[in-house]
C-alpha cells in the first residue's frame, strides 16, 4: 500500500497551473458560445487554446505561466519535489 500525499498549495490556493487549466478552460468555453452565437470566426480562438497547450505539454513553456507568475502565482509543488501540477509519480525510496 502506498501512501501518496500532496503537498498544499500556496495561501492563495491558486497556482499558476490551476490558473492556467481554468483560464484555457474558461476561454474555450467563452469561444465556443461566441462561435455559435455570434460568429464562426471565434472557432479560431478555440483552436489557438487548444494548440497552446499541446505545444506546452511538449515543451513546458506556456506565455500565460509567465504571467501568472509575474502576477505572484506560485508553482505547485508534487511529491517528487518539482514544480508540477501532478509531480513525479514514481515512489521514491
Amino acid at each position: 500500500m502506498s501512501t501518496h500525499t500532496q503537498s498544499s498549495p500556496p495561501a492563495s490556493g491558486f497556482t499558476v497551473e490551476r490558473a492556467l487549466r481554468g483560464m484555457a478552460g474558461t476561454l474555450v468555453l467563452v469561444s465556443l458560445a461566441l462561435g455559435w452565437r455570434v460568429h464562426p470566426a471565434f472557432f479560431f480562438l478555440t483552436a489557438f487554446v487548444g494548440a497552446n497547450l499541446l505545444q506546452s505539454g511538449f515543451s513546458n513553456a506556456c506565455p500565460a505561466m509567465w504571467i501568472f507568475r509575474k502576477l505572484g502565482l506560485k508553482d505547485a509543488t508534487g511529491p517528487g519535489g518539482g514544480a508540477s501540477c501532478c509531480g513525479d509519480t514514481a515512489e521514491r525510496s
